[in-house]
This record gives structure tokens, C-alpha cells and sequence, in this order.
């Protein structure tokens, strides 16, 4: 016979399966206390469902990742110092990335001769793999942020280059470039606005 289901409980579980990274007393530590924030909130909004103040705590994947970032761990990582640490994937600023997103298509224009694409590029790119390796967006956000910030503007550039069909003549040109960079930055800044601290 089935039990009835217990959201807090399964929510606990939850945090519990997620920091499993962390040392047994400091993964007992964030589940007592999380039991007792929901119990506390019970008893001061008596009125309040267990999923609204579940919704109120946050993901369990968000909040054993904050904890696993406070120890010094990386989800699913079980030691220190190795090439998914934290210390190394949470250094680098969230700016860093959208800025060389944004600002590689006007390195391109402004020095359109030779080595300036070839910079342009490698700024998207590196824009892209920090993007991707960044602790501060969900996947879905990453994905997106890709598409429109890296892969979109990859495939229409290419595309005018490699035939007759893109813009001719200084305005047409410029115009087509302002657009892309409108874009960008529009990218850049959702995924500003966006990203968890």
C-alpha cells in the first residue's frame, strides 16, 4: 500500500540527494535547517501550503549547489583542487563572458582587415565555452544564450561572406551589422538579468 505523499519530506530528500558532495554532518547541518525554516514558516503563516513555502526556499539542485560552492566543492565532484572545482569554473565574472559575446561582432568591424575576424571569432568562442561552464545560468539559459548570442550570429555572418545574398554597399552592410549587434546585446543583457548570483 502506497503512502501518502509528504512534499517537504520528498523536498529534503531532494536537497540531500543533491549535496551529496558534501561532508555527512555539513549535508545534515542544510537539511535540519531547512526542516526548520519550513517549520518556523508553518508556524508563523499557519495559512501557507508546504508547496509555497517549498517555492519560497528555492530548487534543491540551487540550493546544494550554493552549499557545494560555500565548501569549496563542485556538484557530483567529490574532492577538491580537480578541473570541475569550483574555484576554477566560479572565477570568472558572468560579465566576462557576455562582453566578449557582445563585443566581438564590433572588433570585426572596426578592424575588418586581417587578423580582425579571425579575433572576432576566437572571442566568440571563448565567450561561448565560458557561457557554457559558467555556475551562474540553468542549462536552458545556456542554450539559449548560445544560439542567439554565438551560433545565430556565426551562421548569418558566414552565410553573407560565402555568397552574393548579404548586404551590399556601405548602408545596407551597416544596417545589417547593427541588427546583429542589437542582438547580441539584447542576448547579453536577458542573460545579465537572468543569472544567479
Amino acid at each position: 500500500m502506497k503512502t501518502p505523499a509528504d512534499p517537504v519530506r520528498d523536498y529534503l530528500r531532494a536537497v540531500e540527494r543533491e549535496a551529496s558532495a558534501l561532508p555527512a554532518d555539513r549535508r545534515q547541518e542544510l537539511v535540519a535547517d531547512l526542516a526548520e525554516h519550513v517549520e518556523v514558516t508553518r508556524a508563523e503563516r499557519p495559512d501557507a501550503t508546504p508547496g509555497e513555502i517549498l517555492a519560497e526556499l528555492g530548487d534543491p539542485r540551487t540550493i546544494a549547489a550554493t552549499a557545494l560552492a560555500e565548501a569549496g566543492r563542485a556538484p557530483g565532484i567529490p574532492g577538491e583542487g580537480g578541473a570541475g572545482d569550483p574555484a576554477r569554473r566560479g572565477k570568472v565574472h558572468p560579465l566576462v563572458p557576455l562582453l566578449m559575446l557582445t563585443l566581438s561582432l564590433p572588433f570585426v568591424m572596426v578592424f575588418s582587415e586581417s587578423p580582425g575576424p579571425i579575433f572576432g571569432l576566437l572571442f566568440r568562442v571563448a565567450g561561448v565555452v565560458l557561457l557554457c561552464t559558467s555556475v551562474h545560468w540553468t542549462t536552458v539559459q545556456k542554450t539559449t544564450g548560445v544560439l542567439l548570442a554565438g551560433v545565430v550570429p556565426t551562421v548569418v555572418i558566414t552565410s553573407w561572406n560565402l555568397s552574393s545574398g548579404g548586404p551590399a554597399g556601405d548602408t545596407p552592410a551597416l544596417v545589417a551589422n547593427l541588427g546583429m549587434l542589437a542582438l547580441l546585446t539584447g542576448t547579453a543583457v536577458w542573460l545579465w538579468r537572468s543569472r544567479r548570483a
